[in-house]
């Protein structure tokens, strides 16, 4: 499915109108000022795109559209010579190699980056190129709350436009979806959510081995977030899941204690362990780098953190891997749903819970799955969690078609919602209505 191209043509026509020239060195950005921040090269793929995507979502801007033209003009920044945007240079010593790094006048590379922005919606409002959807749909319903925690240090992030903002031009779909629970502030978890996907798009093993690029993006992200922390004097650290989906298999990776399942034709499917230290190996793994796990109140690195591994946490590496987990899946058509959450939802609702929960949800609501996070948040806060909460599920079939499987008339709920025009069409298959049982798939 294509984006209709008058839909399209109005968004540019809405920007060029409200940005009838180009930005001069002293016009004020047309997104919340951060122009005394300075980055790294790497960096400012992921600054820039961040900052692109939330400023064209809150002009309507229809999602493929917008990460088409922030791939384009990310790529004509990146062709330029970003010496001209040179703010300073600091050296970083890592195992002895002292090497030294440029950092970039954020201000400057942003203006730069919006007017590259400009240049595109003018070329597109003459020739609109081709814009393609993805080939399966996919129904996302995510939501989070801050509980009565003082600060919300939770982050998510869904895109099914991926192929489109990385210029991913096969005939594969991707789609990638993170939940990052960050701790000691939000900084870790904001640079994770911003860095990581760009980290697996630009991956060595993006197309032959995507779980490898990963587990080692999480490690880029890792040593990226370190470099800040420690010139900025960062203390904060996150854990994360991620998962992408290419094609008909489904890679993850994780850190921590965040993390994604599969409900499966009425099974909750658990498809990882998460990083706490009261496990066997990582608890070898730290008491062999001098640290220690001791129980206080929970069982904790060092005393004091309740994971063992995470992006961050500076001064509590090494001991505090992050060094992620991953493993991969065939998808066989039989799931019903994807879910990612933090350790505040998966501490109060049990994964064979889930089941329950979301088909209530299906039954009160005629198959509507929109607020089915909503309706798992609110379990796991009716169950006595105080910590953020943070959900993300991903229907993989048609909720109306999981519905009726499970009360036993697959054809009913189809013909009464109009099947035909469903624009659902990942998967179809029937569902035993077995939602209390569980299953684990180990690496």
């Amino acid at each position: 499915m294509a984006l209709p191209a008058e839909a399209a043509r109005g968004v540019l026509g809405s920007l060029l109108r409200d940005f009838p020239s180009p930005l001069g060195p002293e016009d004020p950005l047309p997104w919340s000022a951060q122009g005394s921040a300075a980055l790294s090269r790497a960096e400012a793929p992921g600054e820039l795109a961040e900052l692109a995507r939330s400023f064209l979502g809150c002009r309507n801007a229809p999602p493929l559209l917008a990460a088409s033209l922030i791939h384009a003009a990310i790529d004509k920044v990146l062709q330029t010579d970003l010496s001209v945007f040179k703010k300073q240079s600091v050296e970083e010593e890592k195992e002895g190699d002292q090497r030294k790094f440029t950092l970039l006048d954020g201000g400057s590379l942003q203006r730069c980056f919006f007017n590259k922005l400009r240049d595109i919606c003018c070329e597109w409002q003459k020739q609109l190129p081709s814009l393609k959807s993805l080939k399966c749909f996919l129904l996302i319903s995510s939501h989070a709350i801050r509980n009565v925690r003082r600060k919300m240090e939770d982050r998510h992030v869904s895109l099914p436009e991926f192929n489109q903002l990385f210029g991913l031009s096969d005939d594969v779909d991707r789609v990638y979806f993170a939940v990052f629970d960050g701790h000691g502030g939000v900084d870790a978890a904001n640079y994770a959510a911003t860095h990581l996907h760009v980290n697996v798009a630009l991956h060595k093993e993006i197309l032959k081995n995507p779980t490898e690029a990963l587990k080692g993006s999480f490690q880029q992200t890792d040593e990226m977030f370190l470099f800040k922390a420690e010139r900025e004097r960062l203390r904060s650290g996150t854990t994360g899941v991620s998962a992408l989906i290419v094609g008909n298999r489904l890679h993850i990776a994780w850190v921590g204690d965040s993390q994604v399942m599969l409900v499966q034709q009425g099974k909750a499917v658990t498809l990882m362990e998460p990083h706490k230290p009261e496990r066997e190996d990582e608890r070898m793994r730290i008491e062999a780098l001098g640290g220690c796990v001791t129980y206080m109140d929970c069982w904790r690195v060092n005393g004091t953190l309740a994971v063992s591994r995470a992006i961050g946490d500076l001064y509590q590496k090494p001991f505090i891997s992050g060094n992620a987990d991953g493993n991969s899946f065939e998808l066989t058509g039989s799931e019903d749903y994807l879910l990612l959450a933090c350790d505040g939802f998966f501490d109060a609702i049990r994964p064979y819970d889930v089941v329950d929960l979301v088909l209530d949800h299906l039954k009160q609501n005629k198959g509507d799955g929109l607020k089915a996070a909503e309706r798992l948040v609110a379990a796991a806060k009716e169950n006595g969690s105080s910590d953020n909460i943070t959900v993300l599920v991903a229907f993989l079939r048609n909720p109306p078609d999981i519905l009726a499987d499970c009360l036993g008339d697959p054809k009913s709920l189809s013909a009464d919602e109009g099947a035909e025009d469903s624009p659902f069409n990942f998967f179809s298959s029937e569902m035993n209505n077995q939602s209390d049982s569980h299953t684990t798939i180990k690496s």
